[in-house]
């Protein structure tokens, strides 16, 4: 039977265990610290007052202090414990968490799995750990309890298990519907994240109280799961203080009638209250902290299973330098949790260096084909294989510098045109300006104030949209990669940025770089060697572009077959 796979989440908390450990070894020396104080009663009652010495009871006060002052000293270096281990896990995971974020399929767990991270890295150093930390020596104070006397052991015994009883039925109470408001908040906070995202459109078109509305459509839905929760939360927790609150003055009549007993001394009165107070304490904090611990859990485990899909480069051999040959075998893809197929049954193949176009009607699939040409989206059935290899047996990022892409919607990261063109690599810088100048736009890059060093901003927003396709192109062609895959690259472009696109894809075919590329303009196509035709997720066909366009100019051309004529009776 194989072994199970490693997530990394496991492994990064298993190499910080050392700092849990630690951590846990410090609650120890705290719980029992922690005993100083119902001693310290039972000895002043007992000793002192009995005695009446003077220099007992200050001896016994400076003993006292040094032990709560140790005991807020470790309480200290516990907290920082913790918060090194949270430390220690985001160099551990934070990259690997982004990483598989982007490799994630599209949807909520893109934009949320680096904050689930934080809320995990959080709830490691927070109060709400150290609380789970203490909770397994709640019977030390039990046990103290029972050396004063068995029936106040008993009675502590008892206040523990009801409010632990408590604690569980909160549990199956809220966590459900915790989890609930979680997932009602993020795909608020999604919503509106997507429409700040396009609030060029919102504001252009008036849009913004149509938004508005909707948005607090699910707002007031969230808003009121949410008070139904913290309901439910008050309301338990406010019955646990009470118990909390009643046992320890029932405690203490106890204790007094121990003591009127003879049964114990009087100090024993004081120092049971006290023991049976920090035994429900650690109960009473979890259950006031259960909101994060419920969040903390949700997130860990879905960062659990966005690493667990994450694909595994380093398990996989590297291969040598593609020469670009392509081939599509028996394709299929539907969207995830779909079962309509985007593209059915796509089969064709390139040889190294030629160029092919993709045509067809909108929807036809031609940007999807695109997609898993380059590896984002996973084929559902068939092969898309790059000189005979699938591209899923190549490690990612060294598939990526073989591949040049240009997706139809040109997003440019917030930093310098050199930085995107390079793809926030460190190379030559002979290479930047060799990509800039076969997609024809290094000398309007030398006409910008700052040249290569011109910050874009986020998504490129100072450039117009003709700068930011053409230096996407550049970015596409860095590297002289093996296959270059660009969707409609001329749709933002005026003359003189479609000729120079048609001499970079010239350029592309003199370097043996096979290119495949959706595009209309007539122009642009005519520079292609092959055609592919889409038609509802399908091949209309395939060959030569001189075949394929006479085919197609023939079609056009003939006319339209007549309807059949009905007799009336």
């Amino acid at each position: 039977m194989p072994a199970p796979a490693q997530n990394p989440l496991n492994d990064a908390i298993r190499a910080s265990r050392s700092y849990l450990l630690a951590a846990f070894g410090f609650s120890l020396a705290i719980n029992l610290l922690y005993l100083a104080s119902p001693l310290y009663m039972l000895q002043v009652y007992n000793r002192v007052v009995t005695s009446g010495s003077q220099i007992t009871l200050v001896l016994l006060t400076v003993i006292l202090l040094v032990a709560l002052g140790a005991l807020a000293v470790l309480d200290g270096v516990r907290t920082r414990i913790l918060t090194r281990m949270g430390l220690r896990l985001d160099r551990l995971l934070a990259d690997s968490v982004l990483a598989a974020s982007f490799r994630a399929p599209p949807g909520d767990a893109r934009p949320r799995a680096l904050r689930d991270f934080d809320t995990v890295r959080q709830f490691v150093g927070s109060g709400s750990l150290s609380s789970l930390l203490d909770l397994p020596w709640v019977p030390l104070y039990i046990a103290a309890a029972f050396l004063l006397h068995p029936l106040i052991g008993w009675f502590t015994l008892s206040g523990a298990t009801i409010l632990l009883c408590l604690a569980i039925v909160n549990e199956l109470l809220l966590s459900s519907a915790m989890r609930d408001v979680g997932e009602a908040a993020q795909k608020g906070h999604a919503y509106a994240e997507m429409s700040l995202r396009n609030a060029e459109v919102v504001e252009a078109m008036g849009m913004l109280p149509g938004i508005i509305a909707r948005w607090r459509r699910d707002r007031n839905r969230f808003l009121a799961r949410q008070s139904e929760t913290a309901d439910r939360s008050l309301a338990m927790g406010g019955l646990i203080k009470f118990l909390r609150l009643a046992m320890q003055s029932l405690v203490l009549g106890l204790g007094a009638w121990l003591a009127v007993e003879r049964l114990v001394s009087a100090g024993a009165m004081f120092a049971g209250t006290f023991l049976l107070g920090r035994a429900l304490q650690p109960i009473e904090q979890i259950v006031g902290s259960w909101r994060n611990i419920v969040a903390a859990r949700s997130a860990y485990m879905r960062v659990h299973d966005l690493l667990a899909l994450a694909p595994k480069d380093g398990d996989r051999m590297g291969l040598p330098r593609p020469m670009g040959a392509v081939s599509v075998e028996g394709l299929r893809y539907a969207a995830p949790r779909t079962t309509r197929y985007i593209l059915r049954d796509v089969n064709f193949s390139l040889h190294a260096g030629e160029a092919l176009g993709i045509i067809g009607q909108s929807g036809a699939g031609k940007s999807t084909l695109l997609r898993v040409l380059v590896g984002v989206l996973p084929p559902s059935t068939g092969a898309v294989r790059l000189d005979g290899a699938e591209l899923q047996s190549w490690p990612r990022q060294q598939l990526g510098r073989h591949i040049g892409y240009l997706p139809q919607d040109v997003e440019l990261f917030a930093d310098t045109i050199a930085a995107n063109i390079s793809r926030f690599t460190r190379g030559p810088e002979s290479e930047i300006i060799a990509a800039a100048e076969m997609a024809g736009v290094h000398e309007m890059i030398l006409r910008l104030p700052d040249g290569y060093n011109t910050e874009v901003g986020e998504g490129g927003a100072v450039l117009s949209g003709g700068y930011r396709q053409r230096i996407g192109l550049a970015r596409a062609v860095f590297g002289n990669p093996s296959l270059v895959v660009l969707d409609e690259p001329s749709s933002n472009l005026d003359a003189d940025g479609e000729t120079a696109l048609g001499d970079c894809i010239a350029r592309l075919k003199a370097l043996g770089t096979t290119v495949v590329m959706v595009s209309h303009r007539p122009a642009t196509v005519a520079t292609m060697d092959r055609l592919l035709v889409m038609r509802d997720g399908a091949v209309d066909g395939f060959g030569l572009r001189e075949e394929i366009t006479n085919r197609l100019q023939q079609a056009a051309a003939r006319p339209a077959r007549p309807e059949p004529k009905v007799a009336h009776g």
